[in-house]
């Protein structure tokens, strides 16, 4: 076990976040202008916001000269823990905001209550980054190979 940084944890946590908000905004978005439910937009973003997550790290790893087949190990092993943390902060801070799943694109409520959720996902976050990187795990396993 090594001491990580606190600034070493928020900046893997913020690489996790970049593809869990491209994911999970576009997500809300695209299910709150189709009209689906509330439920299948959460899936849908939450699906999203794994692919989007995996996504940019396996780029990065690609980029490092790695195939894809361990590139998406790499991923798996870098960004499931992180990933699953902010997503269920962050669509549980969504959900319990009144209203806010119900909120059209152009409501202040709607935007807010991402930004909102996004933030305290990144906050509660971090310090699972930082003692899983401590241990070699999360998104120390990407050291190394990401570019």
């Amino acid at each position: 076990m090594t001491q990580t940084s606190w600034s070493v944890a928020a900046t893997a946590t913020l690489h996790c976040l970049t593809g869990c908000a491209v994911g999970e905004v576009l997500g809300m978005v695209i299910g709150t202008a189709a009209g689906l439910s509330n439920p299948t937009t959460v899936v849908l973003s939450i699906v999203l916001a794994f692919v989007f997550g995996y996504g940019l790290t396996m780029r990065g790893v690609l980029r490092g000269g790695v195939g894809l087949q361990q590139a998406f190990r790499i991923a798996l092993a870098a960004d499931t823990v992180s990933i699953v943390v902010m997503e269920i902060i962050d669509n549980a801070v969504v959900v319990a905001v009144p209203g806010a799943m119900d909120a059209g694109l152009t409501s202040l409520l709607f935007w807010g209550s991402l930004v909102f959720a996004l933030a305290v996902a990144f906050v509660v976050t971090t310090p699972v980054n930082r003692w899983m990187i401590s241990r070699g795990r999360g998104h120390a396993v990407v050291h190394g190979r990401h570019h």
